[in-house]
């Protein structure tokens, strides 16, 4: 029977233990590839044979397969425990080989990019599987340094950006925060803090605010040198050396994603901005405000707060999941049956949440920091959903199973209003039921809207900071940002100039919010169909969802019928959403 307690993931799935032969033996396998390849290099020429080529195609899988294992259980271990010196030791060990083994290997990236058109296309033509990892590195044809040059850069990246991405992580995880509640001082981590931005005391919420950006703030000028430090790296590299035309263009290639959809994407955000500035006024009328403060955009409308036993939790998901598809239910169930998720809230280990798939046919890794509300459970939806899209695409290599980021939310997401829908058919009482729906349309603009200025600054700040900027004038436009979603809806304290310093993406990953907005507003659009649709939609869905990284997302949503392209289909999500707040009035 499976645990449905709080716990600890376990990783031996995926390497028995760090202190057996295997990681040893898993190393030496990854550059005995890494070598092989290297010997292949003279078959590298415009006329090799297909056979020949698929044989080196297998290499490269195989070498991807091998370092995304190792990768991931370093990553893995210190996620779980930051203030671990041996994760963190081989970490930086395995970061050292796997930086290695792309200097080898570069020379098949490097030869395919450049070869000519018509052999690539024969080539192309046996590929298989591949065909579209293969089609997506020739789109980088145009902004691929030489070989001598593009080793310089990974060497560069292990021990400069990659270093300063890894501070950041541990210099923040560190963080611990004081609460007075109920005349008790509690210290807290950041997920326990940010439990209390929903609690029904609006001077707790504010009290939560204002310590979360304290101790953020008071580290703000380190947090914000360690942000322009990366920002000038990546402007430096994609745009100065590489050619890009801009600091956002190679996010948006690698997600096959045209420049003009995603401006399309963001403009039809902020042209719908006023649809949640008028919900946040008729919110302050529910909670006897004015005006509603930034302190009080998720708090519960009622007084009713309900709490979930995390094992109630597990059930409410799964039935969501089983209600769509029992394939879906089964796929989550290993998560937990596997001892993959990480679920109990503990000093050092990562804030917040997230879903690592590893390799096709193995069940990925789940980390939440469950506290017992709605929202806690709605993640856990979120990240579960995010273990069910790997495994649905197993069936491709692990050059392909993974989804452009822009459809890497459609599982995730979809899984969070399947919960709703069941939550708000199933719950007896009105006032929890009312609560939930308000609270899923907060969760909407923060997915949504939030996200989307989060790119919009992302933008600007680029901008200032290759002109030369500083911290504070960073602060200042990033409180200038929160004045344009919000405009005279919601009043914003100072404190949250220091915002943008708290967002783990915009370090990790450049401009990659946009792909929740992205995936919101795609799921919006989905569910629509399946509620006009019925069971006849389903099998539609686990489609686009194996199609996993195969194809483009372009490629995907058009089989789907979606023109990604088309401003109405995201207004479309929009009108869902204003459905919704209509339910509330």
């Amino acid at each position: 029977m499976t645990d449905y307690t709080l716990g600890q993931w376990s990783l031996t799935d995926l390497i028995p233990s760090p202190d057996g032969p295997e990681i040893t033996e898993y190393m030496n396998k990854l550059t005995a590839a890494a070598d092989a390849l290297v010997a292949k290099k003279p078959l590298l020429v415009a006329e090799i044979a297909a056979d020949e080529f698929n044989s080196i195609l297998t290499l490269v899988d195989e070498i991807a397969g091998l370092s995304r294992r190792l990768g991931a259980y370093t990553e893995l271990w210190f996620a779980a425990d930051t203030s671990n010196q041996h994760a963190l030791a081989l970490k930086g060990r395995v970061e050292q080989l796997l930086t290695d083994v792309r200097n080898k290997t570069l020379l098949f990236a490097l030869w395919w990019k450049q070869l000519d058109a018509d052999a690539a296309a024969r080539l192309l033509a046996e590929s298989g599987d591949l065909r579209y990892y293969l089609e997506s590195l020739r789109r980088f044809t145009p902004y691929t340094l030489t070989e001598p040059e593009e080793r310089v850069i990974n060497i560069k990246d292990v021990n400069g950006v990659d270093a300063l991405r890894t501070m950041y992580e541990m210099i923040t995880s560190s963080f611990s925060f004081q609460l007075e509640v109920d005349g008790e001082v509690k210290t807290l981590t950041r997920s326990q803090l940010s439990a209390y931005a929903r609690d029904p005391n609006p001077d707790r919420r504010a009290a939560a605010y204002r310590e979360l950006y304290r101790v953020y703030g008071d580290n703000g000028t380190l947090l914000g040198q360690i942000y322009q430090h990366i920002v000038r790296d990546w402007s430096e590299e994609n745009v100065s050396l590489r050619g890009f035309p801009a600091p956002i263009t190679p996010r948006n290639l690698r997600n096959d994603i045209p420049d003009a959809v995603v401006d399309t994407l963001l403009g039809v955000c902020q042209d719908n901005v006023g649809l949640f500035q008028d919900y946040f006024r008729m919110k302050a009328k529910w909670l006897g405000m004015d005006t509603l403060r930034r302190y009080d955009i998720y708090a519960p409308v009622s007084t009713t707060r309900k709490e979930y036993p995390f094992a109630r939790a597990i059930e409410m998901v799964s039935a969501s999941l089983n209600r769509f598809s029992p394939t879906l239910a089964a796929h989550a169930e290993r998560v937990i049956a596997e001892r993959h998720l990480d679920s109990e809230p503990r000093p050092g280990k990562y804030g917040g949440a997230f879903c690592y798939g590893v390799l096709p046919g193995i069940t990925p890794w789940v980390l939440v920091n469950y506290n017992g509300h709605y929202n806690d459970v709605s993640t856990l939806a979120h990240e579960l959903g995010h273990a069910v899209h790997a495994l649905m695409a197993a069936d491709h290599s692990p050059l392909t199973f993974h989804s452009a980021l822009p459809l890497a939310e459609t599982a995730s997401v979809f899984s969070e209003i399947l919960l709703l829908d069941n939550v708000l058919t199933t719950e007896p009482d009105p006032a929890v039921r009312r609560d939930i729906l308000a609270g899923f349309i907060d969760s909407t603009y923060a997915t949504v809207t939030r996200q989307a200025y989060f790119v919009l600054f992302e933008r600007e700040a680029h901008a200032l900071i290759k002109d030369g900027t500083t911290t504070d004038a960073l602060a200042a436009r990033y409180l200038a940002n929160l004045h344009d979603q919000f405009g005279t809806a919601v009043d914003i304290g100072e404190e949250f100039r220091w915002e943008w310093v708290s967002i783990p993406h915009i370090y990790s990953t450049p401009f990659y919010c946009y792909a929740y907005s992205f995936g919101q507003l795609l799921v919006l659009a989905l569910y629509t169909r399946y509620k006009e649709e019925g069971r006849s939609f389903v099998p539609k869905y686990l489609r686009i969802l194996a199609h996993g990284g195969s194809k483009s997302p372009q490629a995907i949503l058009a089989e789907a019928g979606i023109d990604m392209a088309d401003p109405a289909f995201w207004q479309g999500g929009f009108d869902v959403v204003r459905e919704m707040i209509a339910e509330l009035r």
